[in-house]
C-alpha cells in the first residue's frame, strides 16, 4: 500500500497563507510529520496569482521524499516535475478523461516515467453514478494511456469517493469501482483514493473511525494506493496491520475481517465481533453505514 500524505493542501486557510507567504517553519513542520508517508501530496489548486511558482518553493523544501504534484495546472506541474532528480515514484494528480488533460498529462508521465493519478470522470459526465459507468470511462482513459506507451503498473485509477453524509449509496459504488478495476485489466493497474472524503461534513469527532472503517474495505476491495492525513497516526497503524494480516487486539479482528470480507465479496452479517464491546460495535455500524445497509444520521452510532 503505498501511503501519500495529504496535509500540504491549500484547501486550508493556514497552509494556503503559508505557501503565498512563504513560511518557511510551518510548512516544514507539515512536512516532517509527514515522515510516515512514502510520498507527499503538494496541493496548490491553480498555482496562479500568489500561488504561482509555489511547487518551485515547496520542492526546496522536501528532502529524501517523493512527491505527488497536485495542481489543476498542467504547465505547473510541469515545471515541477522538471525540480525533482528521480521522478520515478512521484505522482501526478490528476487527470480526468478530457483530452486537454489526458493528453499532456500523460505525454508528462511518459517524459519523467513518473505515476499518473487518473479521476473517473470526465466535464460531460460529471462523477458517475454506478461503477458501471465510471469503469467504462476508466476503460477510455486506459486504451489512450496505452496508445501513447504508459505502462500499465503507471496508472493509478481514483474511482472518486463522496461523502457518506451527502450521498451513502455512492460508497458502495468506489467500492465496486475498485473490485471491477482490480478485476478488469491484465496487466493490472493500480487503484488509489483520497480517503479523506468519505468523511467529509461528518462530525469531527467521527471522522477518524469513519475513515478507518472505509480504508479497511477498500483494502479488502483491491485498493493500492490511498491519500491520507498522516496525523491519524492510529489509521497508519490499521493499514500496516491489514497489510501484515496480523492482528494485535480483537478490534484490530474486527477490521481485519472486514476487510477480508469485501475480499471474499461476503456478508456484513458474518462478520463475528463482541457485541458488548463498544469500539467494535461502532466500526461494525460504520461500516453497516458505509456499505448502505443503514441509514446514514450523524449520531449513527448511538442508534
Amino acid at each position: 500500500m503505498i501511503l501519500i500524505g495529504e496535509n500540504i493542501h491549500i484547501i486550508s486557510r493556514k497552509v494556503r497563507e503559508a505557501i503565498e507567504n512563504k513560511d518557511e517553519n510551518f510548512i516544514k513542520i507539515l512536512i516532517k510529520f509527514q515522515d510516515n508517508m512514502d510520498c507527499i501530496d503538494l496541493n496548490v489548486g491553480p498555482s496562479k496569482g500568489k500561488l504561482d511558482n509555489a511547487f518551485f518553493w515547496l520542492c526546496s523544501l522536501v528532502e529524501n521524499q517523493n512527491i505527488s504534484f497536485d495542481s489543476t495546472n498542467v504547465n505547473a506541474i510541469a515545471d515541477g516535475l522538471k525540480l525533482v532528480r528521480n521522478t520515478e515514484d512521484c505522482f501526478i494528480n490528476s487527470t480526468s478523461k478530457d483530452i486537454e488533460k489526458l493528453e499532456p498529462l500523460t505525454d508528462l508521465a511518459l517524459e519523467y516515467n513518473c505515476n499518473l493519478i487518473a479521476l473517473a470522470m470526465s466535464k460531460e459526465t460529471g462523477i458517475p453514478k454506478t461503477a458501471d459507468e465510471r469503469l467504462e470511462i476508466v476503460f477510455e482513459i486506459y486504451e489512450k494511456c496505452m496508445e501513447k506507451g504508459l505502462e500499465s503498473h503507471k496508472l493509478f485509477f481514483d474511482p472518486l469517493i463522496l461523502p457518506v453524509c451527502a450521498d451513502q449509496s455512492q460508497g458502495v459504488e468506489a467500492l465496486n469501482t475498485i473490485h471491477m478495476i482490480k478485476e478488469s485489466f491484465e496487466p493490472k493497474v493500480n487503484t488509489v483514493i483520497g480517503l479523506s472524503n468519505i468523511s467529509n461534513g461528518v462530525p469531527n469527532d467521527m471522522r477518524p473511525l469513519v475513515n478507518r472503517v472505509f480504508m479497511a474495505l477498500a483494502y479488502g476491495a483491491g485498493l493500492d494506493a490511498a491519500i491520507i492525513d498522516a496525523k491519524d497516526l492510529e489509521l497508519v497503524r490499521i493499514i500496516k496491520m491489514l497489510e501484515s494480516g496480523i492482528p494485535s487486539s480483537n478490534v484490530d479482528r474486527v477490521y481485519l475481517s472486514l476487510s477480508r470480507m469485501m475480499s471474499d465479496f461476503g456478508d456484513l452479517e458474518d462478520v463475528e465481533f463482541d457485541k458488548n464491546n463498544i469500539e467494535e460495535q461502532n466500526i461494525i455500524k460504520t461500516a453497516a453505514v458505509l456499505l448502505n445497509k443503514k441509514i446514514y444520521s450523524d449520531s449513527f452510532t448511538q442508534v
